[in-house]
Formats: structure tokens, C-alpha cells, sequence
């Protein structure tokens, strides 16, 4: 249970927070969306399957993966995507937190986290983290880490440069728009660990497979995959 302050509540009173998906008030226990919307999300429920399910299916013969999950299906337009849209593009890193948290637990349910060292977002380009302020793969990461008392990876992979968006690409454009975009800096934190790549949204698997292949020349690495949106196609 989310414990409030009489400062909270003081505060929701003069400047009520609204729920990213319905814009109903939220009550002083609710985070980024109310409890309501929270239920009706579209879980994939992948942590159950993490090694086999269509969203890991992506990386099959690509990349060596362990478990693979999202929270949820995700579908452009849908009300469930003014999450990732308000995360990235409305100056509320909190949302990311609060996302991340959920995340967490319910990914623990099915023991997702078990053997995982560590967590590793993918990063963004400083063209992008200028634009934005924050990394929202970092955000979703700190959630994570704050329930799972993992720790955050951020000085391993760089983005050398920044892409056009993925957004009307195809599978193919994807793949060649993001490659070569990662450069691994310093491999030290990840010898011999099992590291779990955060990212917000999973559509080809085109990102997180660059990101894999930077990595997979390290010595004992095992990578596993989370994302909180996946593009139900």
C-alpha cells in the first residue's frame, strides 16, 4: 500500500494529478494512472513464458536471449498509448518511474527476475536527451530497480547518433535505420553478469537487437529482454 503525506493530499486538493489514460483525478494512493485503467491494460502475461512467446520469437536466430516480456500490448492511437506518448514527450519522467514499478511486480510473479544482475536501458542519443531531459528506458529502469533492488547500468552502451523514428517504418527500414547506432564503451560492468535490457516499446525488435549485438562480444554475458509496450501486430 502507497503510504501519502498530509502534504500530498493538501497538495492533490489544490492541484488535482489527472490518470495519462482517462484524465480522471487521481485519488492520493493512485500514481500515473488510476486503478481502473491499471486493470484494464492489456497484459501480454508473458512473464509466465518468458522463454517462449511470440515477442521473444523476434530474437529467435538473431540474438541469444533468456526471458523476453512486455506489461502490456501496445496499440498506436489506443488510449493505453497516451502512456508511452506522455512518458516520452510531456516532461513526466515520473510516469516512467511509476510504469516501472508496476512492471516489477508483476513481472515477479513469474519469477522473471530470477538470476538477472542487473539493468541495462537502452540508451538515447544526446540529441534526444537535450530535446527530452531524461532517458525514459532509464526511467522505466530506476521503477524497476527501486522494487527489485537491481542495479542500473547506464556508463556500458552508447547511442552515437540519433535516427529517424521507427514510427512508419517497416520491418526491413528498421533494421537498417538502427544499425550501427550502438557503440559498447566500457564492458567491465557486464563480464559474467545477466543483464536485462529496459526499453519503452518493443514493435520489431529492430533497437534492442542493435543494442544485443554490441553486446554479445562480451565475455559470459547473458541478456535478457523488457519492455513495457509491445506493438500487438
Amino acid at each position: 500500500m502507497i503510504k501519502t503525506s498530509i502534504w500530498t493530499r493538501i497538495l492533490d486538493f489544490i492541484s488535482p494529478r489527472l490518470c495519462v489514460v482517462c484524465g480522471e483525478r487521481l485519488s492520493p494512493t493512485e500514481r500515473a494512472i488510476c486503478t481502473v485503467c491499471m486493470m484494464h491494460l492489456p497484459r501480454t502475461n508473458y512473464q509466465f513464458c518468458s522463454y517462449d512467446n511470440p515477442m521473444a520469437r523476434l530474437f529467435w536466430g538473431i540474438i541469444p536471449v533468456e526471458h523476453v516480456a512486455a506489461l502490456y500490448f501496445y496499440e498506436p492511437h489506443s488510449e493505453a498509448a497516451s502512456i508511452v506518448y506522455r512518458l516520452k514527450y510531456s516532461d513526466r519522467p515520473d510516469i516512467g518511474e511509476d510504469m516501472g514499478r508496476l512492471m516489477a511486480s508483476e513481472m515477479a510473479q513469474g519469477h522473471f527476475f530470477d538470476g538477472i544482475d542487473a539493468l541495462l536501458p537502452v540508451p538515447l542519443s544526446r540529441k534526444r536527451m537535450r530535446q527530452r531531459g531524461y532517458n525514459q528506458s532509464e526511467m522505466l529502469a530506476v521503477g524497476i530497480s527501486q522494487i527489485t533492488q537491481l542495479p542500473i547500468i547506464t556508463t556500458a552502451l552508447r547511442r552515437k547518433h540519433f535516427v529517424k523514428s521507427q514510427t512508419t517504418l517497416d520491418r526491413r527500414e528498421r533494421q537498417e535505420n538502427v544499425e550501427g547506432i550502438f557503440e559498447l564503451k566500457d564492458d567491465r560492468p557486464l563480464r559474467h553478469r545477466h543483464v536485462l535490457l529496459i526499453d519503452d516499446v518493443c514493435t520489431t525488435g529492430a533497437t534492442l537487437i542493435a543494442c544485443a549485438e554490441q553486446l554479445r562480444a562480451v565475455d559470459g554475458i547473458k541478456m535478457s529482454i523488457l519492455t513495457l509496450g509491445l506493438t500487438n501486430s
